[in-house]
């Protein structure tokens, strides 16, 4: 098995594209459609490089995977659709996730049922992609609908899990909670062979290069927030007071909006334009 991942600087988002060596089998994990909040552009540089690697390879694209609704960053998932034939897939839970945000944005039209998706994984799912196989591990904390993805000697953890020098994700959106991620991240993960190569959603370099994978060994003796040494209690208490001093992502609306339609754009309207929405409150 063949992994190459790219880091996207505007949103330290790591992509990873995964295949089968022998048979080219492939499939993408939290792919980025790039995004300007202030001028309202899109644009593909992050995606072309993701083409540019499928290409290279001769790669056959199965599935894209997300492995959750990202609130930091657009999904590029529907131009690997569209330029792949592939399919997406992300957890059954992403409904609980449409039903909060459907309420935030006032889209009532909008369907709840995860029908934006080709799939709607569950735990212990295998997805079959040709010669690769990859299991899905709920692993709710970050979001509800938070899915890890275990390919051979590989686990691809998005926002639950990342390196041991930045931590674990965030509890605080709607349907996260800290309790549920101290045991995604202790009774799942860490009960993987220490062996694994983790391979998380995002890198926060600090004073090093990014780095596309930690290994469990790694994360279990020194994740700075969640070690096999920490105790529930002290990490629920720690995480909630972190929450409580973050700002919100800065493209958390314009991504949710995008993410929770399984990456499409809202439709144009009668001048042809597309429109994201920005609810506004404190008044």
């Amino acid at each position: 098995m063949q992994i190459d991942t790219q880091f996207d600087e505007r949103t330290s988002t790591l992509t990873h594209v995964v295949w089968d060596e022998a048979t080219r089998d492939a499939v993408v994990i939290d792919p980025v459609l790039d995004f300007d909040p202030a001028s309202g552009r899109v644009w593909t540089e992050s995606l072309d490089r993701v083409l540019a690697t499928v290409r290279q390879q001769q790669l056959r694209v199965h599935w894209v995977l997300e492995t959750h609704a990202h609130a930091d960053h657009l999904s590029g998932s529907q131009g690997l659709v569209r330029d792949c034939g592939a399919k997406l897939a992300v957890g059954g839970n992403i409904t609980a996730v449409q039903q909060v945000f459907r309420e935030v944005f006032g889209l009532s039209s909008m369907q709840v049922d995860g029908r934006q998706f080709d799939h709607l994984l569950t735990d212990g799912e295998v997805l079959q992609a040709g010669a690769l196989r990859v299991t899905a591990l709920a692993t709710p904390g970050h979001t509800a609908a938070c899915m890890s993805f275990l390919a051979r000697d590989a686990v691809f953890t998005g926002d639950t899990l990342f390196h041991e020098d930045v931590g674990v994700g965030r509890c605080d959106f709607p349907g996260g909670s800290a309790d549920q991620l101290f045991t995604s991240v202790t009774e799942r993960l860490y009960r993987l062979p220490d062996a694994t190569r983790v391979f998380p959603g995002h890198d926060y370099p600090s004073g090093r290069p990014w780095r596309p994978d930690t290994t469990i060994a790694a994360e279990k003796k020194g994740n700075v927030q969640l070690s096999a040494a920490t105790h529930r209690q002290d990490f629920i208490d720690r995480r909630t007071a972190r929450d409580r001093s973050l700002g919100p992502p800065r493209l958390l609306y314009p991504s949710l909006q995008v993410n929770i339609a399984g990456g499409r754009l809202p439709e144009a309207g009668p001048n042809g334009r597309r429109y994201l929405l920005t609810p506004v409150s404190g008044l």
